[in-house]
């Protein structure tokens, strides 16, 4: 399995992809293609995938039934509900699944799986799940490639968090789609050095990443 190179997909699940869902970001379905063809990419050349998804219940911080769609949301990707599942395109294989609310007396078994869930009860899933900071070190990779929804809310704070803790960060451009109304985060990842790249580029950069 490549340990140098990880997958990080977030949130890519029915509530925020779907028309239908309860907090739908408009045009979320058409990433859909470019979304399995990285989920097949990583399977096929044993790429690690970290896979984030919010996981909520009544109460959460980030829920409110007056939300004023910036820090505060409606009901959404409730726990054990099926707008929190992973759209097709996307379902994990077998993963190794990190819930927010329990405890876990180790997580080495993150260095051998290839497909990690981590849940989450906050945009960032580096404050919304308590394990994410370790888990992360211990992958130690190189080079993380970022994708999923939304671009300007958990795709933005996974971002932030993992320039902090991964030497190159880049992020799928193809395969993002944001919310609206909320600034867009493109030029603040500049200059912290995170480049943007397509999916047609993935296999070239990652054989070079490999020399």
């Amino acid at each position: 399995m490549r340990t140098d190179v990880l997958f990080w997909n977030v949130d890519t699940q029915v509530d925020f992809m779907e028309p239908d869902g309860k907090l739908y970001a408009p045009g979320a379905e058409t990433i859909k293609p470019v979304l399995k063809k990285l989920t097949d990419f990583a399977a096929s050349h044993n790429i690690r995938v970290v896979n984030t998804a919010d996981f909520h219940y009544k109460g959460s911080a980030e829920l409110s039934a007056n939300p004023d769609f910036i820090h505060t949301f409606p009901e959404h990707c409730m726990a054990n509900t099926a707008g929190a599942e992973y759209v097709a395109e996307t379902i994990p294989q077998n993963p190794l699944t990190f819930d927010w609310e329990k405890e876990y007396s180790s997580l080495e078994g993150v260095k051998t799986a290839r497909e990690i869930v981590i849940r989450k009860d906050a945009f960032d899933v580096f404050k919304g799940n308590p394990y994410t900071d370790e888990i992360v070190r211990l992958l130690s990779p190189q080079t993380v490639m970022v994708y999923g929804v939304t671009t300007n809310v958990c795709v933005n704070d996974a971002v932030l968090g993992l320039v902090k803790r991964v030497k190159r960060v880049y992020v799928v451009e193809d395969a993002i789609k944001e919310l609206p109304n909320i600034p867009l985060p493109f030029e603040n990842w500049k200059k912290l050095g995170v480049q943007m790249i397509r999916f047609e580029q993935l296999k070239e950069l990652i054989e070079k990443e490999r020399r």
